[in-house]
């Protein structure tokens, strides 16, 4: 069993309790505005090109063996319908204006490297975390390493945008000790808006999460003007607050600390002119969560 990641963290304090090894799975089916990992959306390896680091040498127009690569105006540009994500070429610029975003592993590779740390995870009671990207986006892959953590006492968590099938959630939910479960917004269609998905699918998941007793700690990114707004947090502190499990909820505030990994990449940002919260009103959000009877945390 194979999966594609594009990077591992290691220890992370902030995806879940403890020192955190956090492997990032590629692929998400939503598109956020403000994601801060754009480079894990696609599925697939990919090479990104920047051409302001390029130093014009050729070397990648030489290795590439499907002859993708061609001279421009732009610079060395490879054909999309040509280029089969081998990562050659990133491998021999000298300049490093091509980089390789994603590598295939397998169960066995990740697990070795999980085990690395473990003396770190029985010292702080922390664990191994799987983000992404969206990792249920690899459900079977992501299934086979969660089980194999499992039979190693490894503590886990799925950092998850609830968007999947509801048999994807059955057949891990067994092996996770705990889902941070991503809360965006409440409006269906302003949802759709923002992140190019409806969140029918995603509510329901949740409730079903709730249902089964799985602990779950809601992560909502605060992101000024779309969903800090009274209406939001109304319906998100009603909807949290008729939950059977009622779980914790976790604001992250909004930052543009990705800004420059979407110039790097040449995507366009779309929230360029969007301030972060201030820790008034990060507390003022909190605060009127807590109204609900939730416990309210900040940060992240």
């Amino acid at each position: 069993m194979t999966g594609v990641i594009f990077d591992i963290k290691r220890y992370s304090i902030h995806d879940g309790p403890g020192i955190r090894t956090t492997i990032f799975l590629k692929g998400c089916p939503l598109s956020c505005w403000w994601c801060h990992n754009p480079e894990s959306q696609s599925a697939f390896s990919e090479v990104i090109y920047r051409p302001d680091r390029c130093i014009g040498c050729g070397a990648c127009e030489a290795v590439c063996p499907v002859g993708a690569i061609a001279l421009t105006q732009r610079g060395y540009v490879a054909d999309p319908d040509r280029c089969t994500g081998c990562g050659e070429c990133a491998r021999v610029c000298p300049a490093e204006a091509r980089e390789m975003i994603g590598r295939v592993v397998n169960v066995e590779d990740i697990l070795k490297e999980i085990e690395k740390d473990v003396l770190f995870f029985d010292e702080s009671g922390g664990g191994v975390t799987f983000s992404g990207g969206e990792p249920l986006s690899q459900p079977g892959f992501l299934g086979e390493i969660l089980k194999a953590c499992r039979e190693s006492d490894i503590h886990t968590v799925v950092d998850t945008c609830g968007f999947a099938p509801r048999e994807a959630f059955e057949k891990i939910e067994p092996f996770v000790r705990l889902f941070l479960f991503d809360l965006k917004i409440m409006d269906p269609e302003i949802h759709r808006n923002f992140t190019s998905v409806s969140n029918e699918l995603i509510l329901s998941n949740l409730q079903w999460l709730s249902d089964q007793g799985a602990k779950v700690i809601i992560r909502i990114p605060v992101i000024p003007g779309v969903n800090d707004n009274e209406e939001n947090m109304e319906a998100t502190g009603k909807f949290l607050a008729g939950l059977p499990s009622r779980p914790e909820v976790n604001l992250l505030p909004y930052h543009a600390s990705a800004r420059e990994k979407y110039r790097r990449f040449g995507i366009p940002y779309r929230m360029a002119d969007i301030s972060p919260s201030s820790g008034e009103r990060m507390k003022e959000l909190s605060d009127r969560l807590a109204q609900f009877g939730l416990a309210v945390s900040t940060g992240g």
